[in-house]
């Protein structure tokens, strides 16, 4: 039985109370014509033309076609204008065509009307309103759809039953029909599959089998696609009588999969009941679903599937879809074993595995990556995106045929985190599509740890995020394991077909609570009374098949004890492992870049200098366009005149530097990746990597990808306005191969904070946690330059405060300059950029400090933009051979040795550091400390700069050049220190 609800009435159907109304009155002679296309109808009744989906519109066209040639019609409409014309009362004008061989001519009036005929008007309405009843449930069905294995939620958060649902007779008068209509035969419009073979049928089937399709234990969204094709791709796979049938294979098959689900849960739960696993009791059904995507995909061709997801279900999922070693999981449970690897580790929970196995469905190979994941549940969403993206790259895969994503989610955190509508916002974008995100997987256990869901959200279901891509949501009873399976298929088909996403919503609950050690009853009493009342789900699918006769209790009793066995032998195993190594964990290796030690085989670092010919060559491709009648902008034009007259002059500013640095990686075969927010052009229109044709729309030219012939492609891409997705992307794009240069850049990098969870969480402790290597590249723009907290700090005291100054494992953070990339002194000369030459960790002062450098009386260290500041006073000071200014350019890890080197060279001299930025934000708490190690620990290292401020920076001009002037007073006061000495 249907839940009744009372509901305000949602849509009237379309009526067709103005079909003839006009009938009697004839057009103009002047606008009559024949129309052709009735003259294929053949309508036993009527209104058979609107079963067709004509409108009444179409029938004063034909009125009017009749007018003048009353054979462009079906005989059974030119009796029905003949009698229309010669005053029938309504309702009487309708005559079936003569039979066979007898002519309308020898037809006299009296004869057509013999007979009361029905209403056309009538007819007309009941078969325009059993389209609309057939549409209300295609559009609306999933509202009263049996989703909750528990019977006491509604999936949608209301328990109303939309007015156009029929659930009682008494609603067919919302259509104006009767229950006399129940049996009357309707002709099936052709935008429903429900008919089969078959053309029309009793009304009372047509709702019957509408319920089935739409009302069981799948709701189906998927009326908000503004694409018919795809929309009748997904009524067939749910209308179509007999569509869920399963052969005894297929039971036998699924009824396996839900043993090793359910039982693994419970040989944790006897082994270690104290230990916090998230189990997947509730929703044991995910493991099956999960196998069936990989079966079908693999079966479509897919090879490589890169997998994201929550905690709960893990371990299952990394021992059963995965298929991890039991013995390596049941070792994680061991609190004596310790980690042969150094680093932090983490809570097996969050671990992750890469494995390449046979797929025994389709006998053909699968490499299968869970990507490791923290708390933030949502945060590997981009990662796995990025990943895949790359990997999809890598293979020459351009349409996603052989690589694919799965992401899984909880239905708190779906709704919740903003991240996911970042994932799906970009997954269209060309840059960043992955053709597809095979499924979106949500285990939906109607409750975010303690929070009830009508308290987690303001939308119907946590999936409708998804609506804004147009991918198709299927809502499935999670107890219903046929249907999963079901849904799962239609699922892997429809990413295969159409390469889009798709999400399938798996209405589940948690038997346990939160975690094994939680008590759900202290906040969900009622829903965890019906919880223990509730039979398992296998329990149920075996009484099932057992009931079926497709299994008997034998051959299911003796499948749980085959994987009980292989438990138990996996745990014996288990204990023989003296050490846990975490690197079984690594869900990315790199392949031939360690040793069998782990250690990478050369972290040593060659000179980067390049033969002169090479820097003009390359210089010569950054100042011209390497495409034949191709116009571009005359201020860049003026751009590019510059850069050839630098290359003249032997010198490069920083674009060109950075011009110089991706191509001569490109030649070399290295692929290079930029992207962030206006990257091509540049924010501070110094780039200009994509060349814009002024004449010709979207023609464009990337001169860095005419290079070399047989170089490696250059990618650059300009970004959606994302940050957290970006970071998170870009991240798992570089964790694909370490032979590529992957760079984000920050608008501002200020911005860079709305991604500080991927930073906080994957990039930073990566390594030390899950043995996970990256080499990307974040380029952050900094400068206090008067702009305000939001332009200026990329925060450096929060990347400094997170790095362990390990010299062969860190990511790259640059701190690029705004104001510098046209300062007339922020450049480097040829000489400094050939073979033989290195990046300078430190860069000395080369002035007249050197001559006498006993007699200095300061040194000044610093970073950044505020070194062209120092030398500016220096000089207005005339203080050119008293204070050494010394530039510290790699912060971490810190270079201990340059820096002992630089003291010990002005034995007299005291040490400042010198900083642009407040006092508790920049470098100073983090290279004070390292300075002082360097030198004799009485020697004080003094501090210039703002000081101590909660926010980064004023928005008051005069304000920022008076503070300025303060800390530069402060650098260059010989005096200014002695007091507290």
């Amino acid at each position: 039985m249907h839940r009744l609800r009372t509901c305000v009435a949602r849509l009237r159907p379309i009526t067709a109370s103005q079909t003839a109304k006009n009938l009697s009155q004839q057009r103009p002679a002047a606008t009559l014509r024949t129309f052709q296309p009735f003259r294929c109808y053949t309508a036993p009744v009527a209104a058979e033309p609107f079963l067709n989906g004509t409108s009444s519109n179409y029938v004063e066209e034909m009125y009017y076609a009749w007018l003048e040639n009353p054979k462009s019609v079906h005989k059974s409409w030119d009796i029905f204008f003949r009698n229309a014309n010669a005053g029938a009362p309504p309702g009487t004008a309708y005559q079936s065509p003569p039979p066979m061989g007898v002519s309308l001519a020898g037809l006299t009036q009296a004869q057509s009307l013999v007979g009361a005929q029905p209403n056309v008007e009538k007819l007309v309405e009941d078969h325009l309103a059993v389209q609309s009843l057939i549409r209300a449930y295609q559009i609306r069905g999933h509202h009263v759809a049996q989703l909750d294995p528990l019977g006491i939620m509604d999936a949608d958060l209301d328990s109303c039953v939309p007015t156009d649902i029929i659930t009682s007779s008494d609603k067919l008068g919302f259509y104006g029909l009767e229950e006399s209509d129940l049996d009357k035969v309707f002709r099936l419009p052709t935008t429903t599959f429900i008919g089969g073979n078959e053309s029309a049928l009793p009304l009372r089937e047509i709702i019957r089998r509408l319920e089935m399709a739409y009302c069981q234990h799948i709701g189906v969204e998927f009326m908000f696609i503004n694409d018919l094709d795809q929309c009748q791709w997904i009524r067939q796979k749910f209308e179509r009588p007999g569509v869920m049938q399963f052969s005894l294979e297929e039971k036998r098959t699924l009824l396996a999969r839900m043993v090793r689900s359910t039982r693994f849960e419970e040989f944790l739960q006897r082994k270690w009941s104290s230990e916090k696993r998230f189990g997947l009791e509730g929703c044991e059904s995910l493991i099956p679903a999960l196998k069936t995507i990989i079966d079908k995909s693999s079966d479509k061709g897919v090879d490589t599937v890169i997998m994201g997801m929550p905690h709960r279900g893990r371990l299952n999922v990394l021992a059963n879809v995965i298929r991890k070693e039991l013995e390596q999981i049941f070792c994680q449970f061991d609190s004596k074993l310790e980690a042969a690897d150094e680093g932090t580790g983490d809570v097996k929970y969050h671990l992750g595995m890469y494995h390449r196995r046979i797929n025994r469905v389709t006998d053909r190979n699968i490499t299968l990556s869970l990507m490791a994941n923290p708390s933030h549940l949502e945060a590997v969403n981009p990662v796995v995106q990025g990943k895949t993206k790359a990997e999809q790259f890598y293979c020459g895969d351009n349409e996603g045929n052989r690589v694919m994503s799965i992401l899984l989610h909880g239905d708190a955190a779906f709704a919740g985190q903003g991240i996911v509508y970042e994932t799906f916002h970009l997954s269209d974008l060309p840059s960043y599509t992955t053709h597809g995100t095979h499924k979106h997987t949500q285990t939906n256990p109607c409750i975010g740890f303690t929070t009830d869901p009508r308290m987690a959200r303001s939308s119907p279901y946590p999936t409708d995020v998804a609506r804004v891509v147009n991918a198709p949501i299927f809502h499935v009873n999670a107890d219903d394991p046929e249907a999963v399976v079901y849904v799962c298929n239609v699922a892997a088909e429809w990413r295969a077909t159409f390469h889009k996403d798709v999400v399938v919503d798996l209405v589940c609950y948690r038997r346990n609570g939160h975690n094994e050690m939680d008590e759900p009853m202290f906040t969900q009493p009622l829903m965890y009374k019906q919880i223990k009342k509730q039979k398992g789900v296998l329990q149920k699918y075996a009484e099932k098949l057992i009931a079926e006769g497709a299994v008997s209790r034998q051959e299911y009793e003796e499948e749980i004890s085959k994987y009980d066995k292989i438990c138990e032998e996996a745990h014996a195993r288990s204990k023989d492992e003296k050490i846990l190594h975490i690197k079984h964990w690594l869900d990315s290796p790199w392949p031939g870049f360690f040793t069998l030690e782990g250690q990478p085989k050369s972290m040593s670092c060659p000179s980067t200098g390049l033969p002169e010919e090479e820097l003009s060559h390359i210089g010569q491709v950054a100042s011209s366009v390497p495409v034949e009648d191709f116009t571009i902008h005359g201020g860049l034009s003026r751009i590019l005149k510059g850069r050839a007259e630098m290359i003249k002059n032997r010198t490069v500013d920083w674009a060109l530097g950075e011009y110089m640095a991706f191509g001569s990686l490109l030649k070399e075969g290295t692929h290079v990746r930029l992207s962030g927010q206006d990257v091509e052009r540049g924010t501070f229109s110094h780039r200009h990597h994509v060349l814009h044709d002024q004449n010709v729309d979207k023609r464009t030219c990337i001169p860095m990808n005419h290079v070399s012939p047989n170089q490696a492609p250059y990618t650059v891409c300009n970004s959606s306005l994302s940050e957290y997705f970006l970071v998170g992307f870009e991240l798992g794009f570089a964790m694909a191969s370490p032979n590529a240069l992957v760079l984000w850049e920050a608008q501002f990098g200020d911005f860079h904070n709305t991604a500080q969870c991927i930073i906080d969480q994957f990039i930073c402790p990566g390594q030390a946690k899950w043995v996970r290597q990256n080499g990307i590249v974040l380029l952050l723009p900094h400068g206090m330059e008067g702009m305000g907290p939001e332009h200026s700090s990329a925060r450096p005291e929060r990347f400094l405060q997170m790095c362990n100054d390990d010299p062969d494992f860190n990511p790259l953070i640059v701190f690029t300059p705004k104001s510098l990339l046209r300062h007339p002194e922020a450049k480097s000369n040829f000489d400094q950029m050939l073979p033989g030459t290195h990046f300078q960790r430190v860069i000395p002062d080369d002035g007249l400090v050197t001559q006498n450098p006993s007699e200095v009386k300061r040194i000044v260290f610093c970073t950044g933009k505020v070194y062209y500041e120092l030398t500016r006073e220096r000089k207005a000071r005339n203080m050119d051979d008293s204070v050494a200014i010394t530039r510290i350019e790699q912060l971490s890890p810190f270079p201990f040795d340059l820096v002992k080197a630089e003291t010990e060279k002005y034995p007299n001299a005291d040490l400042v550091w010198c900083q642009e930025e407040h006092k508790n934000q920049g470098y100073y708490d983090y290279v004070k400390p390292r300075m002082r190690t360097t030198i004799n620990r009485a020697k004080p290292v003094w501090y210039a700069g703002r000081e101590p401020a909660s926010a980064p920076a004023t928005g008051n001009k005069n304000t920022h050049l008076l503070e300025l002037k303060r800390f530069l007073d402060t650098a260059f006061n010989l005096d200014a220190f002695k007091d507290h000495v």
